[in-house]
């Protein structure tokens, strides 16, 4: 299979992995022969790249993390907390759902589980799902994100808990935020961003009342926008001031962000993604953190069409752990345009192929 820019889809394409809807159920499912009605309901979804079947590429398979049904069942949870939570009172709020930290302890476990059969692995986030989706889909990528760091460092059962609850519940005050707001086009004015702002405070509030959820869970949902150099928020905390769960949520929070489809822009490449955060390392996160992370995070994931400085045109068919940014490729054009009659594939870690580069995701 190969991942494209909905642009650059065409009916007749065969849809090679799932989209699905916000709540995890499938929208369009593996097999279906595209129409054009499909791809401009797919644009008007938010859907900016999707995965196709193709006859150069059927042994390229993207590596998740997690198994689909860990991940239905982690979007399921989430989707089901906070849709009970949306626009409930504070007193209503508070006793609605009574215990739903046992529900999460037994996704993260399942999470967890997935991700340590997979240590070796660059995680990869091929999973699709609509605009509308973010909020529950974007959690459980925090998640997976949040735990491979977690792994790394070799956290012990309960640390790892306790940091994959915070990272599947951070973003819970914003159930508390009116859906307009964080789903806008619109620059935000003062008061707005106010608003939002203090779903931070509000997350916190929640979970530090929750039977099962530890305190330092909680802080995940507080301190999740401070930033190591003090320009945070709520409290405008810096570097260890700030939890080290919370820190990790951070980063993986901007990161699924910057690669997932916003209302307001495109989503970015996990490239451009993963070069924004080095950017800010030790300004915005912290740097030793930062650097754990992208050592484990595919910069070039498995499927991802690229084009080369030679002009050539691929498909990412291997990555490389000691190297993320020098995968292996299968060239499917020439620099002139044309198709190549047979593929074939270049490690770009080897020796005759340094001056080669990826110079865009396509």
């Amino acid at each position: 299979m190969r991942k494209l820019h909905i642009s650059s889809v065409k009916p007749g394409d065969i849809v090679a992995k799932s989209v699905f809807l916000e709540n995890g159920n499938v929208l369009l499912g593996l097999g279906v022969e595209l129409t054009q009605r499909y791809i401009d309901r797919l644009v008007q979804l938010g859907i900016d790249t999707i995965y196709i079947q193709d006859i150069h590429t059927d042994d390229i398979i993207p590596d998740e993390a997690i198994r689909d049904e860990t991940r239905k069942d982690a979007v399921d949870a989430v989707y089901k907390t906070m849709t009970g939570l949306m626009d409930q009172p504070l007193v209503k709020r508070r006793t609605s759902l009574p215990d739903f930290g046992s529900t999460f302890q037994k996704v993260f476990k399942e999470i967890i589980t997935d991700l340590s059969s997979r240590r070796d692995v660059l995680v990869n986030l091929s999973h699709l799902h609509v605009l509308d989706g973010y909020f529950f889909h974007h959690a459980v990528n925090v998640a997976v994100l949040a735990g491979v760091v977690g792994l790394a460092k070799g956290y012990n059962q309960q640390q790892l808990m306790d940091l994959g609850i915070g990272a599947l519940l951070f973003d819970i005050g914003m159930t508390q935020v009116p859906k307009e707001l964080w789903s806008q086009k619109l620059e935000l004015n003062a008061e707005e961003r106010k608003r939002i702002q203090y779903h931070t405070e509000e997350g916190f509030n929640i979970l530090r009342g929750q039977y099962n959820i530890s305190v330092v869970s909680a802080h995940c949902a507080l301190q999740h926008h401070e930033r190591y150099d003090g320009t945070g928020y709520p409290r405008q905390l810096t570097d260890t001031n700030i939890h080290e769960y919370a820190r990790i949520v951070a980063i993986a929070d901007v990161y699924d962000a910057l690669i997932s489809p916003r209302p307001f822009r495109n989503s970015f490449s996990p490239s451009d993604a993963t070069e924004f955060l080095f950017a800010t390392g030790n300004s915005y996160f912290d740097l030793d953190l930062l650097k754990l992370f992208l050592q484990h995070v595919a910069i070039y994931p498995v499927a991802s069409t690229v084009r080369l400085n030679t002009g050539q045109v691929g498909v990412v068919s291997q990555v490389n752990s000691l190297a993320v940014n020098r995968p292996t490729i299968r060239i499917l054009q020439e620099p002139d345009g044309s198709n190549v009659a047979s593929p074939y594939e270049i490690n770009l870690y080897e020796k005759e192929w340094m001056s080669v580069t990826i110079v865009q995701t396509m």
